[in-house]
């Protein structure tokens, strides 16, 4: 269903009072050493081979796959497949929601095997491109555990899980190589063209069917849910090696919560300007702003002013020349802020106009 081929250990150096004795000095009172040289490796092993390393990180790879991908699902809509994270011991299963589609009811098979079981739609968050679906029977799942992506830094080890190419159960490695990313999918009847804000980004291989699955860190947590693999215009629009993103987990199970307690997001933290509209082509041929073609009633946007037909040019001098744009800017805003709206308005002189940012609606 992929559309899209758009822990540090601290050493702590505790320094004692009083003064050091030069090389060679003895304390007053301490014995003096023994002559003879003792080559013990107790207290001075001799250094890791790289073939320890090596086959240290195979046996942590090994656990964590062994304890993870039990977790992991496949899940089968008729329009295709993808991936999905068992969330809890009810059933729950946390999925993009571009894997469900327009599905109300889909077949979940589990990585281990097992009978096919019958699955239906909780609640889909297609702005944020999260769905929560619930098997009608759990028995026997295994709830993955969900880390802290906040805790997330750079370089650390990760795998990928999920069913690439519908190869259930594949798992594939990588870094974690970026953090807070803004991505944005392409629309279709198969996505809802989603912005993602603080996307994890991953060199991990992300291909068609890993969507919904688990990013995994080496301590066996579920730190994102891979969703986009960028692409490459050179490679004639297929996926760039080696640049996919996540959902951060932080994000995935704020909203499974809500949806699972409230049957639908009621807070989606993110800010929204209250406007519709589409890209604009300029006289060049080039896109040269947001056309807006209605207003959410009682809106930031219909309280400061903006009409219909307007066309939106900027965000706090941050052109927007297309739809996509304009959504990007203003995931970096929280509701309640205030931002500055550049636009013009019949081919006048450009404005600027203030609104205060409300929050954008789960549906």
């Amino acid at each position: 269903m992929q559309r899209f081929l758009p822990a540090l250990t601290a050493l702590t150096l505790v320094a004692g009072c009083g003064q050091i004795p030069p090389p060679g000095a003895q304390s007053p009172g301490t014995p003096a050493p023994p002559s003879a040289t003792h080559t013990d490796t107790a207290s001075h092993p001799p250094p890791a081979s790289p073939t320890s390393h090596a086959q240290a990180l195979e046996t942590a790879y090994e656990r964590v796959i062994a304890e993870v991908l039990p977790s992991i699902v496949q899940i089968n809509t008729s329009t295709g497949l993808g991936s999905g994270v068992v969330y809890d011991a009810e059933g729950h299963i946390v999925t993009n929601a571009h894997v469900v589609g327009d599905a109300k009811q889909m077949d979940v098979t589990l990585a281990t095997g097992g009978a096919t079981r019958r699955a239906r739609l909780v609640k889909a968050f297609p702005a944020g491109d999260l769905a929560v679906i619930k098997v009608d029977d759990p028995q026997g799942l295994q709830p993955a555990r969900f880390g802290d992506s906040a805790k997330l830094r750079v370089g650390q080890l990760v795998l990928a899980m999920g069913n690439p190419l519908g190869l259930s159960g594949s798992v594939t490695n990588g870094i974690v190589s970026a953090l807070g990313r803004t991505v944005s999918e392409p629309e279709n009847p198969g996505s809802p063209g989603a912005t993602i804000a603080g996307a994890v980004q991953t060199s991990a291989a992300i291909n068609p069917g890993n969507s919904g699955g688990a990013l995994v860190d080496l301590s066996g947590q579920v730190i994102g849910i891979p969703t986009l693999a960028a692409t490459d215009p050179s490679l004639g629009g297929g996926a760039a090696p080696g640049i996919g993103f996540a959902i951060p987990s932080n994000t995935a199970t704020d909203i499974a919560a809500q949806i699972i307690k409230h049957g639908k997001v009621i807070n989606s933290h993110r800010a929204a300007l209250g406007v519709r509209g589409s890209t604009v082509i300029g006289e060049n041929g080039q896109p040269a702003g947001v056309g807006v073609v209605s207003l959410v009633k009682n809106s930031g946007a219909e309280k400061a002013g903006i009409q219909e037909g307007d066309v939106i040019t900027g965000v706090n001098d941050t052109e927007t020349p297309t739809m996509a744009a304009l959504t990007e800017a203003l995931t970096t805003y929280k509701p309640g802020d205030k931002v500055r709206i550049e636009l013009t308005r019949g081919g006048g002189a450009p404005q600027t106009v203030t609104v205060t940012l409300g929050e954008l609606a789960a549906d």
